[in-house]
């Protein structure tokens, strides 16, 4: 087999191994939509077909994992085709995990359906943007290898995290405040934790894109040091 035929089987593997990698992203995307969107508007029936695409996610991580095994065994990558090999498996982990904190929040919704209604808390329907936009945007720049943008998903998650405590500073007034609402606002708290999460890890997925495109790690640097070497 000459080294011509072997390096183009090599890369239309990781073209395939990428392509999948993308279908995950996009169907742990839609997953957080639909959960958030079930939460918020209080429909325990959509736990079912969460649940159901959250399988598809975890089978999706199992198949990428085995590929990336092949990948390395049969063909010994160095040097950028090996760090897009690894950063494809740590991807693949952390998008099973955003799925996850999906199937938790439509778990949250089917609970919440049976408590008494809780006053609106606008601030968590903009934790919710901020979370969306932010995993939105983190495999945006996984797609588009954009290191710029992922810098500046980075640069929110200090947002994500204001916004979570702000949440559950009103949750634990209004629980003293009615104590009826308990049940119903724990919930809330337990949505707001799994949003922030869900930052947490598109901060995760746009450290990967930086050290896909540059070769070097911004993981624990200040979010100052981080913006300050985009273009």
């Amino acid at each position: 087999m000459s080294t011509r035929f072997h390096k183009r089987r090599f890369h239309d593997e990781l073209d395939h191994l990428q392509a999948r990698l993308l279908e995950m992203a996009g169907m742990a995307e839609e997953l957080v939509r639909r959960s958030v969107e079930a939460f918020l508007n209080r429909n325990g029936e959509a736990l079912r077909a969460v649940k159901k695409e959250d399988r598809r996610i975890d089978q999706l991580e199992i198949e990428l994992d085995e590929r990336v095994v092949a990948l390395i065994a049969l063909h010994q990558p160095v040097a950028s085709d090996l760090r897009q090999v690894l950063t494809t498996t740590k991807l693949a982990n952390d998008i099973e995990r955003v799925g996850d904190h999906a199937h938790n929040i439509a778990k949250a919704a089917k609970r919440l359906a049976k408590d008494q209604p809780l006053r609106e808390i606008p601030e968590l329907a903009e934790l919710s943007v901020l979370s969306q936009r932010m995993l939105r945007d983190a495999l945006a720049s996984f797609s588009a290898r954009d290191a710029n943008l992922a810098r500046e998903v980075c640069a929110r998650d200090d947002r994500v995290d204001e916004m979570k405590a702000a949440v559950q500073k009103i949750l634990v007034a209004v629980m003293a405040e009615e104590p009826g609402t308990v049940g119903a606002a724990l919930e809330y708290v337990r949505v707001a934790q799994q949003l922030e999460r869900i930052g947490d890890l598109s901060t995760n997925i746009s450290e990967e894109v930086v050290f896909l495109v540059e070769g070097r790690s911004i993981k624990h640097q200040p979010v100052e040091q981080i913006t300050s070497h985009s273009s």
